[in-house]
């Protein structure tokens, strides 16, 4: 029988105070205005300074370093506690930045007990059949089948001649190693995928995970969550029609009483989740050809990941955030969808 036995009762977790550190944590995402992913929130508490750090001169704040008591696997463990615990989350929309949520603003304003499950170093264990998560524990996402759906979706770019981002970006990978999903229509509900991505790409992946499934016996999450399409798809809709009609931007924007800003992160969300939408007419306005050239060059040929403050670095202010961000959601538009 010991065969049958999960990770969790050959090997017992302990479980750690963590108090204090889950403040330093979140103290860290709020402290740098939530536009670091999970890597960088990591070297900021262990005082590891990079481009992108330098780049916002976090490195001078008084938080860099405040969790050098720790090692980096420490902070990284942690912070997917929290994920877990809703007290941040992954915002699909800006290609992974970590945000707080209600629930760890609420934390941070009365900190209760938090207990940490202490990672145990599978090496020692010496067991190859060791997932470091349970199966279909539903919480953590499936390690083994997001290298394989990561190896897979590199063959697909390779195939396209496409950056990998371009075909799933990796926090809708994750979500599908989290969710199993095994019908166009799951797979359209994983997050940053819709309708228009799941029926272009999908089918090797479904594939793939069907089999991974059955041969590993996983136990699915019962209840496939929906993404609730909310007050907001009304918004969308508008959004879609009047770009369709090659409305100003400026003017839609104006008839919602809404930030550019606001919009343009409406406008990701849209063309993120698969769907089509052609700003050709007002990036014309805004951008030369040249310079549209340019930018397209960079996401195809030598980006790796889609993120503009990586995007604003490499062209050292020769464009603004807003221009940027516009041509990315056209790149989308038109490679991706």
């Amino acid at each position: 029988a010991g065969g049958d036995m999960d990770d969790n009762m050959k090997f017992p977790k302990k479980k750690k105070e963590a108090k204090s550190e889950v403040i330093k944590l979140l103290n860290v995402v709020i402290k740098t205005n939530e536009r670091y992913k999970s890597k960088e929130v990591v070297n900021i508490l262990i005082g590891h300074s990079n481009a992108l750090i330098k780049s916002h001169r976090t490195e001078n704040q008084d938080f860099f370093n405040s969790g050098s008591e720790h090692e980096a696997n420490y902070w990284m463990a942690l912070l997917r506690q929290l994920l877990v615990a809703g007290f941040l989350r992954k915002d699909i929309e800006t290609y992974g930045l970590i945000k707080i949520t209600e629930q760890g603003l609420a934390f941070i304003a009365k900190p209760i007990s938090f207990m940490m499950t202490e990672d145990h170093s599978f090496k020692d264990a010496n067991d190859g059949t060791i997932i470091t998560n349970q199966k279909g524990g539903g919480l953590a996402a499936d390690e083994k089948l997001f290298k394989i759906l990561k190896s897979q979706r590199k063959k697909v770019a390779d195939q396209l001649n496409l950056p990998p981002f371009v075909i799933f970006q990796d926090p809708s990978l994750e979500d599908m190693a989290l969710k199993y999903p095994m019908s166009t229509n799951e797979l359209a509900n994983v997050h940053g995928v819709g309708e228009g991505k799941a029926k272009k790409y999908g089918e090797t992946f479904l594939r793939i995970i069907k089999t991974y499934v059955e041969e590993n016996e996983v136990m699915r999450p019962d209840d496939f969550i929906v993404k609730s399409t909310g007050s907001n798809s009304a918004l969308k809709l508008y959004i879609i029609t009047n770009v369709d009609k090659k409305l100003p931007l400026t003017d839609i924007a104006d008839a919602k009483k809404m930030e550019m800003n606001d919009l343009i992160k409406e406008m990701e969300a849209i063309v993120n989740s698969g769907t089509r939408l052609n700003i050709n007419y007002w990036i014309d306005e805004v951008l030369d050809e040249d310079q549209q050239e340019e930018i397209h060059e960079y996401f195809l040929e030598e980006a790796e990941t889609p993120d503009i403050d990586v995007a604003m670095e490499e062209f050292d202010g020769d464009y603004e955030e807003e221009e940027l961000r516009l041509y990315r959601i056209k790149f989308f538009s038109e490679i991706a969808n």
